[in-house]
Order: C-alpha cells, then sequence, then structure tokens
C-alpha cells in the first residue's frame, strides 16, 4: 500500500511525464488515496487529459477534479461560433449519430442531449466536442437507449466480456442486471481496471445504465 507522499509523488512524475498535459499550473495533493487536481490549465482537453493521467496511477482510489479552464484570449469563441463547431464535430464523427444528438451551449460549456442505442456512441460524442477550441466544459446528458434483450443474457455477456480482458481479475467482480441498469461490484487493483470493467460492460447489448461500486484497493 503507498503511502500518501509515494503517491503525491508518482501523480506529479505522471503528469510531468504525459506528453498530452500541460502540468506548469496543475497542483496535486494526496490524501488516503485520493488525489486533489487544482489549479489552472489553457483548455478542457487539458483538463480531461490530466484526470485521466493521474488516474492510471497505481494506488489511486478516486481523482477530485479542482482544475479551472482559463480560456488564453485567442482560445475565445462566442457560444453561437462554438455551437456551430460543435454541430459540424458531431456531424463528422462517423461514430456519432448526429441526427439522434442536441448541442446548447451556454458560457462555454456543451451540453449535449438525445438518445442513442450503444454507450460507444455517447463516448464519441463526448469525444468530438471535447477538443474543440473554446471549450470551457462538456455536459453529457445523451441517454442510452438499447434494443430490449434478456436480462440473463446481459448478465452473461458482460461476466464473459469481463474473463476476456487481460487486466481484469474477472471473478473479483459481481454483476447484477435489473432492466438494462447494470450493478458493478467487486475489488480491483487501479482505477484504470475500474475503468475497464465499465467499458466491458457499456459493451453489451441492452444496457442502459451502470452503477459502478467496484473498490479501488490491494
Amino acid at each position: 500500500m503507498k503511502t500518501d507522499s509515494q503517491l503525491l509523488r508518482d501523480a506529479q512524475d505522471q503528469l510531468r511525464w504525459e506528453p498530452s498535459v500541460r502540468d506548469e499550473e496543475i497542483g496535486v495533493a494526496a490524501k488516503d488515496g485520493v488525489l486533489t487536481l487544482s489549479g489552472h490549465v489553457p483548455s478542457y482537453a487539458d483538463k480531461y487529459a490530466a484526470v485521466r493521467a493521474v488516474e492510471r496511477v497505481v494506488g489511486v482510489k478516486a481523482v477530485a477534479d479542482e482544475i479551472a479552464v482559463k480560456l488564453p484570449s485567442a482560445y475565445a469563441r462566442t457560444d453561437t461560433e462554438l455551437a456551430h463547431e460543435a454541430v459540424n464535430a458531431l456531424k463528422w464523427d462517423v461514430q456519432v449519430p448526429d441526427e439522434r444528438i442536441r448541442v446548447t451551449v451556454r458560457r462555454g460549456w456543451i451540453t449535449l442531449e438525445g438518445d442513442v442505442e450503444w454507450q460507444y456512441q455517447r463516448t464519441a460524442a463526448e469525444r468530438a466536442v471535447r477538443n474543440l477550441t473554446g471549450v470551457q466544459g462538456v455536459i453529457d446528458s445523451i441517454e442510452v437507449k438499447p434494443k430490449h434483450v434478456s436480462e440473463l443474457d446481459v448478465s452473461q455477456k458482460i461476466k464473459d466480456a469481463l474473463r476476456r480482458s487481460a487486466d481484469l481479475e474477472a471473478d473479483r467482480i459481481s454483476v447484477e442486471t435489473h432492466d438494462g441498469s447494470v450493478t458493478l461490484k467487486g475489488t480491483v487493483r487501479t482505477f484504470t481496471e475500474r475503468r475497464d470493467a465499465e467499458r466491458a460492460a457499456w459493451g453489451t447489448p441492452g444496457v442502459t445504465r451502470i452503477d459502478d461500486r467496484i473498490v479501488v484497493g490491494m
């Protein structure tokens, strides 16, 4: 088990090592396995990359994101300009059913609404607008509405997907399903493994919601 000082050092090293993160203005604090990121960055993409970078550090149980986005004047966009860019970005992404998604922009924050059949389509929509110049943040309110399948099929396919993952010990994760809602329980070694378990569950037909109760611990 890492001490807070070890976890802090590893998180700082990870931020410095990650080429997509400009870490000069990012502060890190560690307590009881929880990392808190603070400071400011010039784009939402930088903020997103910083959080994902420290989540990969072994020993991290959770990440509190307190990073502020401070856009340089060259990055400034009106909400109207940003809305047009977001619509175009969704339209040009082959994984996004853009005709089923609505975009609202307020003070640089993009809200996505609508429904899709698969979680990967929802993820693709958020990714498509995340890196646009001028974005302060993204609120993903897209619903996943898949075709109906039996709960037994959903549960079994999730368990099979977990077993196929080289980085997961499937026997340590339990799966409960009800009306498309999936509850994951158990223990994994890293925060990244927890996300991998979520991803495996979301890749199963019929899943509409995931309640991730997996605990990160050695």
